[in-house]
């Protein structure tokens, strides 16, 4: 199968349609403008966030718009950084699952609304599934795959590969696949908001 392929405008009124029925809020985008022009209209200022390592929002512009520093948000990724002292670092690691907004991508969505996330460190892993009252997904339309099946496959015969061979070419010793997320449903009583944003052009892998 092609994994690498935008899903047709069915697809995607079909994927968006199953999130929304999963208590997510499923937006769609025609570019990678629009997509970070989005973003900067659900985060307000003073609100803390914190971005994952993702290729989607590199290619978006988002990582390059928080280096220049004119966003107004708090950035905990920035802050982490900074710290040189590696004790206090590894607090303000632990503190930033808290954030008040959270931003990354997925490696696949079926048509039936379930989102898979793969990860080695599991560092995202507690903002999506629990601490951080606001999600913000911005995910490739290419991503989208007829069921949950397709889409893990998707990540064990695409993703991963592609992943290992970048991390590498970088001098690092590969990408595994050692946490896999399932994110099934959002449930009101949690009283958070997660946004998935689809674009309609290929972003990450």
């Amino acid at each position: 199968m092609q994994y690498d392929v935008l899903a047709s405008q069915d697809a995607i009124d079909k994927t968006m349609k199953a999130l929304t029925g999963r208590g997510l809020l499923p937006e769609s985008a025609a570019s990678r403008t629009e997509a970070l022009s989005k973003i900067k209209e659900l985060i307000p200022a003073g609100a803390s966030i914190l971005n994952g390592s993702s290729r989607t929002l590199e290619e978006i512009g988002l990582v390059q718009y928080l280096k220049d520093g004119k966003h107004g948000w708090n950035n905990l990724h920035e802050a982490i950084l900074a710290e040189k002292d590696s004790a206090k670092q590894a607090i303000l690691r632990k503190q930033s699952v808290l954030s008040d907004f959270y931003l990354g991508s997925a490696h696949a969505v079926a048509e039936t609304g379930e989102i898979v996330i793969a990860s080695n460190s599991g560092s995202q892993l507690p903002h999506l599934v629990f601490t951080s009252p606001n999600i913000i997904l911005v995910i490739g339309a290419q991503k989208i795959t007829p069921d949950i099946n397709t889409a893990i496959a998707r990540v064990r015969e695409y993703v991963l590969p592609l992943e290992d061979q970048r991390m590498k070419s970088v001098g690092m010793g590969g990408s595994f696949i050692s946490k896999l997320l399932i994110f099934e449903k959002e449930q009101p009583f949690m009283n958070r908001k997660v946004h998935i944003l689809f674009v309609n052009e290929r972003l990450g892998f």
